[in-house]
């Protein structure tokens, strides 16, 4: 099946739009030899409207829902099992996060021992783990992409419909009865409908005449209500002093989330004829390549200038949101990028001997499937709580954590099923002549 460089498109542009937004919004600050950190949303009251324009990981789920679909059916169709196609997978993301945690653990522990501030630890280490909560999400959803794309192929539209009641379901009981362990299960529900869409993407059901201007406007609708007489801000990356839209997923950004993807969905005929030349398809294959690296490794360069201009003066500290803040953003934004592309480039040639580490295409058996689910079952929490509490927590190291981490990936590791190697027949007298070929060899 030819590959849809419209969603790979998609994926680019969204993660360049998560990278862009959170370095406009991101202002670190040194006062009183103290550095810290600054969320401009705080400041910017109708910067708020912006995360309209900026929220865009509901297209990285769409887009993760139609690759899973495509890559899930062609590896079944071929025979193969759940635990070789999620292994491999899992193993395309694990790879360059591991190599973050360790870059990140190895720095972290390395300014603890030379005497940086717990305070200041604390919060660097949180800043540049927050973006990890995307990963655990993601990685359930692959887990359960074979489970939920044989629901999808029963029940078609009728699943994420579903999904969104449950979803609307658990926000009353969060906003009503007051149980906020409940809100968890829509970082599944809420972000796991996106990744349905997907699905009804690849099999053609959502794109069929004019539905995706139907979703679209339903969408838009249902958010301009929810904003108008429910309790939700219209912050789509933050919190609201009643509700929040992430922290978990709210029933809002499902209608937001609705209708961007039912646009970007409108668009596609114009999108593949864009990428329709060879060259850009190439570009845009390359870009789709380095776009993980890009994602991880984002705010690393954030510190790397809070740490060295900043103490040194060489960049002037504007008040957030004064016109000099604004105009010095193109500057901001520059100086970074600049960092980031040498750095993303050096990681990714470091990365390369991992590749070489590739998931067994064969079916791997039921040790192989128990194995890889006790490694993502300790993995998915290591990388939650990383998320949630940083790198630091109280200026510490969170070596605890990290060393959970490891013992998931070992896991997930070890449930590779390796081919037997076949030798050469052993020759033993004349009976070896009559025996049965390929028995010398085990």
């Amino acid at each position: 099946m030819e590959r849809n460089r419209y969603a790979d498109l998609l994926r680019v542009g969204a993660i360049g739009t998560v990278v862009l937004g959170h370095w406009l919004l991101t202002n670190p600050t040194y006062r009183n030899g103290q550095l810290s950190g600054q969320d401009a949303l705080q400041y910017v009251a109708w910067g708020r409207w912006l995360t309209l324009l900026f929220q865009v990981m509901p297209a990285v789920f769409l887009v993760g829902g139609f690759a899973n679909a495509a890559s899930w059916t062609e590896h079944h169709e071929h025979g193969g099992d759940w635990a070789g196609w999620v292994r491999r997978r899992a193993l395309r993301l694990l790879w360059p996060v591991t190599v973050y945690l360790a870059a990140v653990f190895l720095g972290v522990s390395a300014a603890r021992a030379s005497g940086v501030g717990t305070s200041e630890l604390a919060r660097t280490g949180w800043y540049i783990a927050l973006h990890l909560w995307f990963l655990p999400v993601y990685l359930l959803l692959i887990a359960l992409t074979p489970v939920l794309l044989a629901a999808h192929h029963r029940w078609g539209l009728r699943v994420p419909v579903v999904m969104a009641i449950a979803a609307a379901a658990v926000d009353l009981a969060v906003l009503g009865p007051r149980l906020p362990v409940v809100g968890f299960a829509n970082y599944l529900l809420v972000w796991g409908s996106m990744h349905q869409w997907g699905f009804a993407w690849h099999d053609g059901r959502l794109t069929r005449g004019r539905r995706p201007f139907v979703m679209a406007a339903a969408g838009a609708v249902i958010l301009a209500g929810l904003l108008a007489w429910g309790p939700f801000p219209v912050d789509m990356v933050g919190t609201g002093r009643r509700a929040g839209n992430t922290t978990p997923p709210s029933i809002a950004l499902l209608a937001f989330a609705a209708a961007q993807c039912g646009l970007l969905l409108a668009a596609q005929p114009a999108g593949r004829r864009l990428v329709a030349t060879a060259k850009r398809q190439d570009r845009i294959a390359r870009l789709n390549r380095a776009v993980m690296t890009l994602y991880l490794w984002h705010p690393v360069p954030v510190v790397i200038v809070a740490i060295t201009l900043y103490p040194a003066g060489i960049v002037p500290q504007a008040a957030v949101g004064s016109w000099q803040w604004w105009a010095l953003r193109p500057l901001w934004i520059a100086v970074l990028a600049l960092l980031l592309v040498p750095l993303a480039l050096a990681v990714q040639r470091a990365q390369r001997p991992l590749r070489r580490l590739a998931a067994d295409p064969v079916r791997g058996g039921r040790r192989s499937a128990v194995l890889l689910a006790c490694g993502l079952a300790v993995i998915l929490p290591a990388l939650a709580r990383l998320a949630v509490n940083g790198f630091a927590p109280a200026g510490h190291p969170a070596g605890a954590v990290l060393a959970l981490y490891v013992g998931g990936l070992l896991l997930v590791l070890f449930s590779r099923r390796y081919r037997p190697r076949l030798g050469r027949p052993r020759r033993v007298g004349l009976r070896a002549q009559g025996s049965t070929p390929g028995r010398g060899g085990r």
